[in-house]
């Protein structure tokens, strides 16, 4: 039998207390020594050397640690070093920005009450709240946070706010009595209390059932301890990316190193000795080098810093970098109603007046029935309303009773003025048991009494009519099937010269005089609606889950085109229990709400669109949310309405609490990961490009130029890849998102880097600059002009560096107008959207290749020498040869999907 299906007795029983004097101090003690306190276990951390490693837990930086070694072995200090900065750069920012760091259960640990009032040897104490034991008696009064898990056994009045264990934004009515239903949601335990919740109204005795890690608070703890952590897409997609990295640079050295060899055989009548095998090796290991994109990690980084500042102007604050890109992965949204989709505020959309039902809104017209109505519903209500500095209005009550207030100021009535003309004489306070509220005013020098509570009970206690009662059920009835909470209101004259304690429930509250019913809900965010339409659009599916009732979560569902056909449905978080795991996979794709949800429903919803491979966001405020905010690929957190615990558990923080955040952070997610893309491709092609070009003058060295040759050298091949080609791929990063980036469906996470043709386009594009660079060097060789009538070896290193200078100009300035050709897979480089970065780091790289040849030092660093006015001509003619192909490549591509579109 569980604990609210067992009456005060049986409980009594059970943990062998006392309800009027408590437990003993001796036993009490016995029971903390045997139990432990009432606390929730503390994480253990990490320590910031453990969290620097984890950031050097990734393929691509393992495959940079291998290349810098290779470095130092060839004898290239310089290139070694570099990357090995590269590389603790990388980390130190990775650390700097990512506080990932387990703050949930720290959070959680801070919300605890630090005292609480037990009863110990019959005397009232108060203990701090680590002190308590099972089987304590804590006495509840409004204001006092619940210290651990309780049954009631005496409640007066007493209401308790547990919003941050259900979502539920109504404080829940608590009753003594026994629930004898086995199982029962969280939210409708209405005789039970909650570590961490709090008594908004009334008081009440509980009897401690449950401390510390045995709480239902405690229980959640143990679940973001438990939640596992997936790689986020990027990481998985940058991983694979650097395995197939890592085998074409074993390939390339392999091949390079035989080529070597063989040349040597062939060229020094098979005498091959230690020197060539030393110098082979060498040589087939820069090439090696040359095909890892040694910037890549840090471009990545800051590509994804960028995003994080750019998603913080959006308002919403990203806590890790590979979250940013998640994002944009996104393809459920699995979001919380209350103050997400809805405006966390209880609002009166209709009311029953006057014998019609009125939709409310600033331009209503008021009759007197209607200002009677609004006017008795101000004075039943114990709202604390003031006008601050701005002179607007504060509010302080029951979310129901503000919305009495609202309902006034939405009608151009002042609230405050209502309540100081017809000041309160007496009060019969709201209970459970009545479902009514009265309070008693004079009105032009009569008394009344204003009722104000359940349609039902105050139908029957009323003076109307039978026809008049069969209108105001019809018109609670339509009102209710649209899921709004009803209340009636209505007066009773009373005698003026009786006593005020004569005042009794069973004569103020019968015989009452109906004025009108007052319907309101929690209505949605104007704006959501839109951006629903565009998720759709974007192939998202949004799951809406709540601790709402499913009648109220289905109307709202629906009106937001949540719930858009008949097969679209709605499960309790009970119904979902009785669900086996086949049977919840066969439904999930219909299921758009799921209301009275548990944390472990939450968790297991997130689960089961997961292991359907679909990258899952969460959005969450409570407690109760943060173990699927963990589990959850991005789990998203409100900065408004959230808990410190849903903020710790969260990968990003919502600083308006809007639903419409989520959807502009998703599209600012998909841009970052077209451009990290666009930059993959970019770095890709130009170092295939750069492998092609030394390749060639390896294996054609012995055909064209009589031997051998080094149509690069390692100082060049570095320029480019951690100068001219980084900053072109930072502005690369940087490029504006595509206007139709969120018509596309959400991209498989499985997909690499190089699925849906990239990967041809990359290989296809490299070996295009590696040729044109190639050509420079044969043609840079062959025009020389000798001027200085060289001859021999003294000509033929002339002519070698005099190509080897066309061939680093080519290739530096054909990949920065390659950029160019990245901006977009498909759409011509004048229909793109203009980058300012793009064109200040073209002008900025350009400058900086030029000016490796203007001065007489880095001539002599980079292996140059001077070019004249017809090479500079054909370097410029080759160089924005990668812009016409490509051009025609995308002319003739477009033609061919608009005929197949046609068929």
């Amino acid at each position: 039998m569980k604990y609210h299906q067992m009456s005060t007795q049986e409980l009594v029983n059970q943990f062998k207390t006392n309800p009027k004097t408590g437990l003993t101090q001796q036993e009490a003690n016995e029971r903390l020594l045997k139990h432990g306190k009432n606390e929730l276990e503390k994480p253990k951390k990490r320590n910031i050397f453990l969290r620097f490693f984890d950031q050097l837990k990734d393929f691509m930086i393992l495959i940079l640690f291998i290349a810098s070694i290779l470095s130092f072995v060839t004898g290239d200090y310089a290139e070694g070093a570099l990357v090995i900065a590269i590389i603790l750069i990388n980390a130190i920012l990775g650390l700097v920005q990512e506080s990932k760091a387990e703050k949930a259960l720290e959070s959680i640990q801070k919300m605890s009450s630090p005292h609480a009032t037990v009863m110990r040897d019959g005397v009232e104490l108060v203990i701090d709240v680590s002190e308590l034991v099972v089987g304590d008696i804590v006495l509840i009064e409004a204001g006092d946070y619940i210290p651990a898990d309780l049954r009631i056994i005496e409640s007066v009045n007493l209401k308790i706010d547990e919003a941050i264990l259900t979502g539920e934004a109504v404080p829940v009515e608590k009753k003594a009595g026994i629930i004898k239903e086995d199982e029962v949601a969280l939210g409708d335990r209405i005789n039970s209390g909650y570590m961490s919740t709090v008594a908004t109204y009334g008081r009440g005795v509980g009897l401690i059932t449950g401390t510390g890690m045995d709480t239902e608070i405690g229980h959640i703890a143990t679940m973001i301890s438990e939640a596992k952590t997936d790689q986020t897409p990027l990481q998985q997609s940058v991983s694979k990316l650097g395995e197939a990295l890592a085998v074409i640079a074993i390939i390339i050295t392999l091949v390079i190193f035989g080529i070597n060899i063989a040349e040597h055989y062939y060229f020094d009548g098979g005498n091959v000795g230690w020197e060539v095998w030393q110098k082979s090796f060498m040589a087939s290991v820069a090439l090696a080098v040359a095909a890892i994109p040694e910037g890549l990690p840090a471009i990545i980084t800051i590509v994804l810093a960028l995003g994080m500042q750019n998603l913080a102007r959006e308002k919403a604050i990203m806590k890790s970098l590979p979250a940013v890109e998640t994002l944009g992965s996104t393809s459920v949204i699995c979001s919380d109603k209350t103050g997400t989709l809805t405006q966390n505020v209880m609002t009166v959309t209709k009311v029953y007046s006057n014998n019609k039902i009125i939709d409310i809104n600033e331009n209503t017209h008021v009759d007197d029935k209607l200002l009677q109505l609004l006017t008795y519903g101000v004075l039943c209500n114990d709202t604390k309303v003031n006008l601050n500095e701005e002179n607007e209005y504060t509010k302080i009550g029951d979310p129901t009773e503000v919305a009495f207030i609202d309902l006034a100021i939405t009608l151009n009535y002042n609230p405050i003025e209502i309540f100081t003309n017809n000041p309160r004489i007496s009060e019969l306070p709201f209970d459970s048991e009545r479902k009514l509220m009265t309070t008693v005013h004079d009105f032009d020098n009569k008394r009344y009494a204003v009722i104000k509570g359940a349609p039902d009970v105050m139908l029957r206690r009323s003076v109307e009519s039978k026809k008049s009662i069969k209108d105001y059920e019809n018109a609670n009835l339509m009102m209710t099937s649209e899921a709004l909470r009803v209340l009636a209101v209505g007066y009773k004259e009373i005698d003026l010269t009786l006593p005020l304690d004569k005042l009794t429930h069973d004569y103020l509250e019968n015989d009452i005089t109906l004025i009108g019913l007052v319907g309101m809900i929690d209505p949605p965010r104007p704006e959501v609606k839109d951006a629903i339409k565009v998720t759709n659009r974007a192939g998202i599916d949004v799951i809406m889950i709540t601790g709402d009732h499913k009648n109220t979560a289905m109307a709202i569902a629906k009106e937001l085109n949540i719930i858009k056909s008949n097969d679209d449905m709605a499960l309790s978080g009970l119904e979902l229990d009785n669900l086996s795991d086949e049977e919840f996979k066969k439904v999930l794709p219909h299921v758009r709400v799921y209301a009275r949800v548990s944390p472990e429903n939450k968790v297991r919803i997130v689960e089961a669109w997961k292991a359907e491979n679909k990258i899952v966001a969460m959005t969450g405020d409570g407690v109760n949310d943060a173990p699927a905010l963990k589990t959850a690929n991005i789990g998203i957190a409100m900065g408004i309405t959230g808990t410190e615990v849903s903020k710790g558990a969260a990968d990003m923080v919502l600083t308006d609490d809007n639903f419409t955040t989520i959807v502009t952070a998703v599209e600012e997610g998909r841009g970052i990961y077209a451009n990290i893309k666009k930059a993959i491709h970019f770095l890709l092609s130009c170092n295939i490009g750069e492998i092609v070009t030394i390749f060639l003058g390896t294996i054609l060295g012995a055909l064209i130029f009589s031997g051998a040759v080094t149509t690069l050298t390692a100082v060049q091949i570095l320029w480019v890849n951690l100068v001219t080609d980084s900053l072109m791929a930072i502005a690369i990063g940087l490029e504006p998102k595509e206007a139709d980036i969120m018509n596309e469906k959400p991209r498989d996470s499985r997909k690499s880097f190089f699925a849906d043709g990239l990967g041809i386009k990359i290989g296809w594009q490299g070996i295009m600059l590696g040729l044109l660079s190639f050509s420079a060097f044969v043609i840079g060789y062959f025009i020389y002009p000798n001027t200085e009538g060289a001859t021999g070896d003294v000509l033929r290193a002339a002519k070698l560096m005099n190509a080897s200078t066309m061939t680093f100009m080519v290739l530096a300035i054909s990949q920065l107008f390659h950029a160019l050709n990245v901006k977009s897979e498909k759409k011509s480089i004048f229909k793109t959207k203009f980058n300012k970065y793009l064109l200040w780091a073209f002008i900025t790289s350009l400058i900086l290749q030029l000016l490796t040849i203007v001065f007489p030092f880095t001539r002599e660093l980079f292996n140059l020498s001077n070019l004249n006015l017809v090479e500079w001509l054909i370097v410029l003619g080759l160089s924005i040869t990668p812009i016409i192909v490509v051009e025609i490549q995308k002319l003739i591509s477009n033609l061919i999907n608009k005929r197949k579109r046609a068929v």
